[in-house]
């Protein structure tokens, strides 16, 4: 599977931005994808997750993006989504999105596949 992450850009704190990754070679029901963020000298952390549909889907998110951020899943357009709102300064990063074949998965190691990723700046 390869994948392309779009809708990076420059927002104000408290807007929104919806961040796309765009699956191909495989049917992006049949693995788990999470979101993950690089901010400048920081480490990349996991951001959100939506498990593969097998046993029905599930969604989990870092405890700074719950009820901020939601992640989805449009299987006719073989993509997952990340919607974010009331966005603050400290959300500015590189997003990655990130493919596993585990079910559910947090950490980085876990997901072995991986997109260029997408720049989102949240000025104050």
């Amino acid at each position: 599977v390869q994948l392309v992450e779009s809708g990076g850009g420059l927002v104000q704190a408290g807007g929104s931005l919806r961040l796309s990754c765009a699956a191909s070679d495989r049917d992006v029901d049949t693995f788990a994808t999470g979101w993950f963020r690089q901010a400048p000298g920081k480490e990349r952390d996991f951001v959100a997750g939506i498990t593969w549909s097998g046993s029905g889907s599930k969604t989990y998110y870092a405890d700074s993006v719950k009820g901020r951020f939601t992640i989805s899943r449009d299987n006719g357009m073989n993509t997952v989504y990340l919607q974010m709102s009331n966005l603050e300064p400290s959300d500015t990063a590189v997003y990655y999105c990130a493919a596993t074949y585990t079910y559910l998965a947090t950490t980085e190691a876990a997901f072995p596949i991986w997109g260029q990723g997408t720049q989102v700046t949240v000025s104050s």
